[in-house]
């Protein structure tokens, strides 16, 4: 659900790469940038379906460590810094079955792309951050990182909560010196691929697809606003955090799940 606001410009002159920024929540937070006035980059494996030129794209498998130096290489190439990261990339393609039906190599796909990734890319960002004393990292992590799902995402869990952890150990270490570093932990978000997976849902239930969501808002535990996040109010939140009216704000966890995790 997008809205129109007045930006007034907010982050005009500002470089920001959002990774994963073709599709989904990523796809949300690039346009939210773009639409403040930000100059916008944005990395996946492959082109996104529609182009926009407004937007500078970089073809890179984030989850290899060459793929992340090929990103840092080219950014401060040619802009010569970034003043907003959003680590954005990330995802679970694990088999269910709990721990017994996972492999090293699901293990460590999941962490490459989950956890070293924004590691490498801070990394690679963060020395002309502190050297400006400016800048903001966002790191997308999960709700799964605090309420984990063993059945098919153990991997994902496990490399979102210690996103979360370091995430908070980075802010403590780089806020001194200029940098604000804030972790975003969405709930379930109501992507394209998710409303694929519900009609998939629903066709071997034999079922419709409100049927479908309300099986999976039920094995979650529930919704208490009754509906999976829309893309849009993830960026929104996104856009809040990279801006100066958030000037105040680093080292936090922001969890933005509808209600569904039951503590506090």
């Amino acid at each position: 659900m997008t809205q129109d606001f007045n930006f007034n410009n907010e982050l005009s002159g500002k470089i920001a790469l959002v990774t994963g920024g073709t599709k989904g929540a990523g796809k949300a937070i690039a346009e939210r940038l773009l639409q403040a006035g930000a100059k916008v980059i944005i990395t996946a494996r492959n082109a996104p379906e529609q182009e926009n030129s407004n937007m500078h794209f970089i073809a890179a498998d984030l989850s290899k460590a060459e793929g992340s130096a090929k990103v840092v290489s080219e950014v401060l190439s040619t802009y010569g810094r970034l003043d907003i990261l959003v680590n954005n990339l990330g995802g679970s393609s694990t088999p269910a079955g709990g721990f017994a039906a996972l492999s090293d190599e699901d293990w460590e796909n999941t962490l490459q792309a989950n956890l070293l990734a924004p590691v490498r890319l801070d990394r690679g960002f963060l020395p002309q951050m502190i050297a400006r004393k400016a800048g903001v990292i966002i790191h997308i992590a999960s709700i799964q990182g605090i309420l984990p799902l063993y059945d098919s995402t153990l991997p994902y869990a496990a490399s979102k909560a210690a996103l979360i952890n370091y995430s908070k150990s980075l802010s403590n270490e780089v806020t001194p010196k200029g940098v604000r570093v804030l972790t975003v932990s969405p709930g379930w978000i109501n992507t394209t691929a998710s409303k694929a997976w519900l009609g998939e849902i629903a066709r071997n239930a034999n079922s419709t697809v409100a049927e479908a969501q309300q099986s999976v808002m039920n094995a979650l535990g529930g919704i208490p606003f009754g509906r999976p996040a829309e893309p849009g109010e993830v960026a929104e939140l996104v856009g809040f955090l990279v801006s100066s009216r958030a000037q105040y704000l680093t080292g936090t966890n922001f969890v933005i799940d509808g209600g569904t995790v039951p503590t506090i």
